[in-house]
């Protein structure tokens, strides 16, 4: 019972896709991955798919780029997207190189990843999501609440953060994005 009331809670909130304030449940694949291969990200300008470190690319786009990489499950190539971003120290940055190096199998560097972005932005709900998640698949529970408590506190109740951590916690089953 309590596990229908979740998912009926969470269908509606996974219209906020993590990283976005958009009503998109997820990014739109856009010619990044439907066209580009590697680490390249597609330019408007130019019409066709360039290395990102070239320069010619603002950092939003290159964010884009990023989290449509990483949804797409192209971690390795969200990584060479994120190398290309000139403020590492952005806590937006700091969160998904934490998310990618989750999702390839290294939780201690991305939880130093997550601890960074949350320094630098402690209202960073992101952040705090994805550390809970990672909390959740290693079974630290505990800890996993304590930040859904402070996604909360720190006005995400309703937002993907913390639907998403609420239903990892529930579940045990974290996002891909």
């Amino acid at each position: 019972m309590r596990l229908a009331v979740v998912l009926l809670s969470v269908l509606p909130g996974l219209a906020f896709a993590a990283g976005s304030d958009d009503p998109v449940a997820t990014p739109k694949p856009t010619k990044t991955t439907q066209e580009c291969t590697g680490v390249q990200v597609w330019d408007e300008a130019t019409q066709k798919c360039v290395d990102p470190k070239n320069g010619a690319l603002s950092p939003d786009v290159l964010k884009d780029a990023v989290r449509e990489l990483a949804y797409a499950g192209r971690f390795e190539d969200a990584q060479g997207v994120l190398r290309a971003i000139p403020d590492q120290q952005d806590d937006y940055v700091l969160t998904y190189w934490g998310f990618t190096h989750r999702k390839l199998g290294d939780a201690a560097l991305a939880m130093e990843f997550y601890k960074q972005a949350l320094d630098r932005n402690p209202d960073n709900l992101l952040a705090r999501s994805y550390m809970g998640q990672a909390h959740v698949e290693a079974g630290r529970m505990m800890a996993a609440r304590t930040q859904l408590r402070e996604i909360r506190a720190r006005g995400g109740a309703g937002l993907w953060p913390e639907i998403s951590l609420a239903q990892a916690i529930e579940t045990g089953a974290t996002y891909n994005y």
